[in-house]
């Protein structure tokens, strides 16, 4: 078999088994698979942290160095997100979302066999690859495998797949380095990946087969592929891929992300600070200046543009920003009143739970008439209530009611605004915009524990800790004015 055509068979996805195509549930089994990469990405996410003290002993290392076994995933995720999703929409979202499985469980395996920190590092940067393989497809594979009217609580129980993995990380990461050891966290991933790879080849359908797109507009997705003003290109133009666009969409990022982490520790002058930021905004300039002309952009602006999904990203981005910040800040706050580390960690697991609730059924217990807007709105005041109230009562068990309120409001939020997101992007551009939903998801992890780090460091664990809790407060009221109805 020539190269070719092994190329071509292993881009033609197969279809699903006859019995499980023709059952009329079958759509919640592909639902299903997408949250096994769901859970295992904030899995491996929430993990990590627990690792640390644990690799600075065995490497005889420092933190700042430590720290790259977390920046280089962060980095290459976010700086592929959106690439992968552009090419995914060439070549098949089942067949990138399957791979991703693949390339994630064998650099898992890697990773627990490093022999050295930068053995481990370059592992974790393979592992992101695999991981935004999964992820800028997730969204996509949902809102396109899926009835329009289950859309939103599909959208949730993914989103609790990933609360689940979130809350589930610390617990399961502690035991693992208590009772086994680090090299475990890694290893844990190989048998969901597998499992990932086998249920993704059964039971997702097919996106694209030999020769044809990765998916076929309707007649109302084309319509609105006409409202973003896309160009449409010829089948040759289609297969050329965007490399500028690519190099400085990651140029960008990596600059902006190795600039926030000095918050965390990363020993870099103010100087080089200054010069990353400064980097970032000229890269991101060019960047929109290159996706404008070019036939098949992999940010396409006339798609940011969809009245509705510019504001529906940055509310994704604020959403996992209020998400991951209390993570971080909670453990600080709780410990230094005295509260024990391991219930510190309990309570703390409140927030990820609620969410997760919230995402599954917790909608059904509002109004059935609410809209998607009306869900976000109610949803982003929640969090804010919550946060607020979480600054200002004592760090201590009553720090529970405010996190149980704020997890619930970002429960609601998320799922209806990825909703609103997907719907107005045509279904030609689905995993490109979920990748793009995915890599404000990242950017607002990121900017959610540098700020909380930063405000600690400025202003001690007490104060600084309390007053990013009020920040975060007024700029989840600012997700409730953001939110704007979308026409699909």
């Amino acid at each position: 078999m020539n190269a070719t055509a092994l190329a071509s068979r292993l881009l033609t996805e197969r279809p699903r088994p006859r019995g499980i195509s023709g059952w009329r549930h079958a759509h919640w089994l592909a639902v299903g698979t997408v949250c096994l990469g769901a859970f295992l990405g904030q899995l491996d996410a929430s993990v990590i942290a627990l690792v640390f003290p644990a690799l600075g002993r065995h490497f005889d290392a420092g933190f700042a160095a430590v720290e790259w076994v977390a920046l280089a995933y962060l980095l290459v995720l976010v700086a592929l997100l959106a690439p992968i999703g552009w090419l995914s929409d060439l070549i098949g979202r089942k067949t990138m979302y399957i791979g991703g499985f693949a390339v994630f469980g064998l650099s898992s395996l890697g990773a627990g066999f490093a022999g050295s920190l930068w053995a481990l590092v370059g592992c974790r940067a393979v592992q992101a690859v695999g991981a935004a393989m999964m992820q800028a497809n997730s969204v996509a594979l949902v809102a396109r495998g899926v009835p329009d009217h289950a859309m939103r609580r599909a959208l949730g129980i993914q989103a609790s797949a990933q609360g689940l993995g979130l809350a589930l990380g610390p617990s399961l990461g502690g035991l693992l380095v208590e009772h086994a050891s680090w090299r475990w966290v890694f290893w844990v991933n190989v048998p969901i990946a597998v499992f990932g790879i086998l249920a993704g080849w059964y039971l997702l359908p097919r996106t694209r087969t030999a020769g044809t797109p990765a998916a076929a507009p309707g007649p109302r997705r084309r319509a609105a592929a006409g409202r973003t003003g896309a160009r449409r290109t010829g089948a040759s133009e289609d297969a050329r891929f965007d490399l500028p666009g690519m190099l400085l969409l990651t140029g960008a990022t990596t600059a902006l992300l190795l600039a926030l982490s000095t918050a965390s520790g990363l020993p870099l002058p103010g100087w080089a600070v200054a010069a990353l930021l400064l980097t970032s905004a000229a890269l991101t300039v060019a960047l929109v200046h290159q996706e404008r002309r070019t036939a098949r952009p992999i940010l396409a602006p006339g798609l940011v543009n969809t009245p509705g999904v510019r504001s529906g990203l940055v509310v994704a981005l604020i959403g996992y920003l209020l998400l991951f910040c209390p993570l971080v800040l909670g453990p600080v706050l709780l410990t230094g009143a005295g509260v024990s580390t391991a219930h510190a960690g309990l309570v703390v697991t409140l927030l990820p739970a609620a969410f997760a609730f919230a995402a599954t059924v917790g909608a059904g217990l509002l109004p059935r008439g609410w809209s998607d807007v009306t869900r976000c709105r109610f949803g982003a005041l929640l969090a804010a209530g919550g946060l607020l109230l979480f600054a200002l009562l004592p760090a201590s068990d009553a720090a529970a009611a405010p996190l149980l309120t704020a997890g619930y409001g970002l429960g609601l939020l998320l799922p209806a605004n990825n909703a609103l997101v997907m719907r107005a992007i045509p279904a030609q551009c689905s995993a490109v915009g979920g990748g793009m939903v995915n890599m404000a998801r990242s950017l607002g992890t990121a900017l959610g524990m540098a700020l909380s780090v930063l405000g600690v460091h400025l202003a001690g664990a007490a104060s600084g800790g309390r007053t990013v809790l009020f920040v975060l407060a007024a700029v989840a009221a600012a997700a409730a004015l953001l939110t704007r109805p979308v026409r699909a």
